[in-house]
């Protein structure tokens, strides 16, 4: 337990103590938020708990904080002080932050890996674009939050497994075929009329252009259904390796690839079958209607149309039955914001099936705007379509797309300047942080050339300066952001924590050397940059970031 933790504790325990007495009435007691203060003077951390509590308690805040502050008890307390309204301070006693730091230290590379938690299996699904031309930078913040996410999962100790769902069966494949057919035509001097539900991608006609050159007109005399066919697999071959390697290059993988293909026709027929069985299937007009207004949706659903073919949403159910069966007890999706219409009939679906619905956890992507010398950029050059991911990178590197991506909350928009995001300078925040920790490798370097050596057992109580004690409160937290971004799916947190640590690193650095000071004082804080260095490098492997030791 750490101090915050053992803080926290003592904070419950006390109100739970006046409650006993008869001092407080009984209630459910408020969240207990503590910060740590901006000035020195006012402790080592800070709770408005007393002011949360006002309204449970039934009296006013200070005379809250006034009777918690008599009740808490610890041999880590220094002292208790009531501040202003009712805020309560903490002063620990100068050894806690020491040992907890010790800690800290003789823990390693460990730091940060939570232990694995006994909970339900995990399912990310994220991205799942149709594998029918390029990633946009849309898809690209999905894929940024997506893996993120699992990397976050996966150190606050969550059994978690990511999974991408290509969409390779339906109309949106037969058009793909159509499109490149169209495109192969047109190179050998046909006239042709272009599909109307066609792609028009400059990347389909590159595709037509590469079957030209390596089969050349073999495929001209055939006959168009053997053709379309033909096609339809080669380009969808040469879509998804790209699609692959676009994401391998933004340091996106996944532990699944799971084809729609596999679930046309048995798996579809049977998650319908058991939906008919328990009285959650009607026909009507010669289709199967799921009924979703059983569940919540606004209205019924088409599973299986007139003609015997199934819905987009017959897929679906079958999926996420699918899911479940394989054993995952929580399933989180990550989806474009245009789809939001869409999350209700899947929920519906599911407790039709008789899953709980709260299991399944549908997170929605809000749009990137891209911004280049303050003016909006709608169009790749490239293309005359939208600014593909791999353009993305190119232009500014996959750490900047990745943390300017990761720096805002998913559900809100985001506006990408594609300028701040190339700068070499301070003012770039993900440089920022990549240069601390570059910083902290160079002094390394420079301790190794003067004989400075890293012992096991740093004199720690040696770092009295504010911006060293600041440093370790920081890096102190850090676990717990890591538990609270993962409880929270919002590797935004992390983003920020990496900056906030980057910044108090930089202070730090400006202000104490570490090279000509007593040898006792440079070990310790040569023990603090080193810890520094690991937390930094964690938090931006979190986030897909790489962590370069020259800058």
């Amino acid at each position: 337990m750490d101090i915050k933790e053992t803080l926290e504790k003592a904070i419950e325990e006390a109100a739970r103590s006046a409650m006993a007495d008869g001092v407080f009435p009984e209630g459910e007691l408020a969240k207990i938020a503590l910060e740590v203060p901006p000035q020195k003077e006012f402790g080592d951390f800070a709770t408005n708990f007393a002011m949360q509590s006002a309204k449970v308690f039934r009296m006013t805040p200070r005379k809250i904080a006034e009777e918690l502050a008599k009740r808490m008890e610890g041999d880590w307390l220094e002292r208790t002080e009531v501040a202003g309204p009712g805020f309560l301070n903490f002063y620990l006693k100068s050894n806690v932050l020491y040992d907890s730091f010790r800690k800290i230290f003789e823990a390693g590379a460990e730091y940060g890996q939570l232990p694995a938690k006994d909970t339900e299996r995990i399912q990310v699904e994220y991205v799942s674009a149709n594998p029918t031309g390029l990633l946009h930078v849309g898809h690209g913040r999905g894929a940024a939050v997506g893996s993120a996410l699992v990397n976050l999962l996966r150190a606050a100790g969550y059994p978690v497994e990511s999974e991408y769902y290509i969409n390779d069966a339906g109309n949106q494949m037969d058009n793909l075929a159509m499109s490149v057919n169209a495109r192969y035509l047109e190179l050998l001097g046909k006239t042709v009329e272009f599909p109307e539900n066609g792609y028009h991608g400059a990347d389909i006609i590159d595709t037509a252009k590469r079957i030209l050159k390596k089969d050349g007109d073999k495929y001209l005399g055939l006959e168009e259904k053997e053709r379309l066919a033909i096609f339809k697999d080669l380009a969808y071959q040469e879509k998804l390796a790209a699609l692959k390697e676009d994401l391998e290059a933004f340091h996106v993988t996944f532990d699944k690839w799971f084809s729609e293909r596999t679930l046309h026709p048995d798996a579809i027929h049977e998650a319908v079958e058991v939906l008919k069985k328990n009285g959650n299937i009607y026909e009507e007009g010669g289709a199967l209607w799921l009924k979703s207004t059983a569940y919540g949706d606004d209205k019924d659903r088409v599973v299986i149309r007139e003609n015997g073919v199934p819905t987009y949403l017959a897929a679906d159910i079958a999926y996420h039955r699918n899911k479940f069966e394989r054993g995952f007890g929580k399933l989180i999706n990550i989806w474009g914001a245009d789809h939001h219409g869409y999350v209700c009939r899947v929920k519906a679906a599911m407790s039709a099936l008789g899953y709980d619905a709260s299991h399944l956890e549908v997170l929605l992507l809000q749009m990137v705007s891209l911004y280049r010398g303050g003016e909006l950029v709608k169009m790749s050059k490239r293309t005359g379509e939208s600014v593909t991911l791999n353009e993305l990178m190119e232009e500014v590197g996959t750490d900047a797309a990745r943390y300017f991506f990761l720096m805002r909350s998913l559900d809100s928009q985001l506006d990408f300047d594609l300028d701040l995001a190339k700068k070499q300078s301070n003012e770039n925040p993900v440089y920022y942080i990549q240069y601390a920790h570059a910083r902290i490798c160079s002094i390394h370097r420079q301790a190794e050339e003067v004989g400075l050596a890293l012992g096991e057992h740093p004199q720690m109580e040696l770092l009295t300066d504010e911006t060293e004690i600041a440093l370790i409160k920081k890096i102190e937290e850090y676990t717990e952001e890591v538990d609270r971004a993962a409880a929270e799916y919002a590797p935004q947190r992390i983003a920020r924590y990496a900056y906030d640590l980057a910044s108090l690193f930089h202070s730090f650095y400006n202000k104490c050397r570490i090279m000509g000071v007593e040898p006792s004082l440079a070990e310790a804080r040569l023990a603090l940059v080193d810890v520094a260095a690991h937390v930094i490098r964690h938090s931006l492997g979190i986030l897909g970031v790489s962590a370069p030791n020259k800058m």
